[in-house]
């Protein structure tokens, strides 16, 4: 049996070159304020592969992804046992584009602290008089560059997401940035419509796209999971204030309240997040783990 070691590992992924695929793998690691915590969430890969399997499936009709199976037995015999069982899905190889595509669809976090401040965000003007959580008259792309484990992602507009990405496709930055603006945000609409008549508010969340062989430009990573995205109970939804979550804003909020804790978690907070991942979960996709 040919035996696999990590080509690249994340903060929550190893990539695993498979020759003509690579099997990404989510572990039960968990990432806040740019730090990997000391605990495991205990199946949180589970569900982060698990959902992203199922928005892949749901938005295929809007844009290409790099998907082709989470299923080991489809995989190189080193992968087929229970270490990746569920949390590992063989990928098409791209070129992954050097942006972080956010869309944000409630005022919320950075982008409440930015438009307190200046009635902006990432170089967007709002309407004045919004409120903490509120829904804004339409989503907007706010991009960012991708960060180095240990750095922190830079919010840029979108006319400096057109230079980041001509410095790297010459002759391409324009429409490059404007392909993956327009899917972002017909992504995040067809979603988020989907997950509120299902009990669950998408506030905001981050996706990844590369180019493929033809250079088609091709949704990869993951995609609309606990992880990446802020995910509100509907049931409670109230404007004017911070918003109870089903993601790991409750894992941020711990470490805030506890300053000192040296990245590592109580078990009741562990128990907590997990219980919230598949809770989420099963809202989605009206499926158990």
């Amino acid at each position: 049996m040919k035996e696999y070691t990590p080509v690249k590992e994340g903060k929550v992924r190893e990539l695993y070159d498979a020759d003509d695929s690579l099997i990404m793998v989510a572990t039960d690691r968990i990432s806040a304020f740019d730090h990997i915590l000391q605990n495991d969430i205990v199946d949180k890969g589970v569900v982060l592969t698990q959902m992203s399997k199922f928005w892949f499936d749901f938005t295929s009709d809007v844009v290409p992804n790099h998907m082709i199976s989470t299923d080991v037995n489809d995989m190189p015999e080193f992968f087929r046992n229970e270490k990746f069982e569920g949390r590992s899905m063989m990928c098409r190889k791209l070129e992954m584009l050097p942006l972080e595509c956010i869309v944000r669809g409630y005022i919320t976090g950075s982008g409440w602290a930015s438009y307190q401040e200046t009635g902006e965000v990432c170089g967007i003007k709002l309407p004045e008089g919004l409120q903490e959580s509120q829904q804004l008259p339409e989503p907007i792309f706010t991009p960012s560059t991708k960060a180095e484990i240990g750095d922190h992602d830079e919010n840029i507009s979108y006319e400096k997401s057109i230079e980041v990405l001509e410095r790297d496709y010459p002759g391409h930055g324009e429409e490059y940035a404007a392909k993956v603006r327009d899917l972002t945000i017909a992504v995040y609409k067809k979603c988020a419509d989907y997950a509120r008549e299902h009990g669950i508010i998408i506030a905001d969340t981050k996706f990844e796209f590369g180019l493929d062989e033809n250079g088609e430009i091709v949704l990869a990573d993951e995609v609309l999971t606990p992880d990446s995205s802020r995910f509100w109970p509907l049931e409670g939804y109230e404007v004017g204030k911070s918003q109870p979550s089903y993601d790991k804003q409750f894992v941020r909020d711990w470490l805030k309240a506890n300053p000192d804790s040296d990245y590592k978690l109580p078990q009741d907070v562990i128990d907590k997040t997990i219980a919230k991942y598949k809770e989420a979960y099963t809202l989605l996709t009206g499926k158990e783990l």
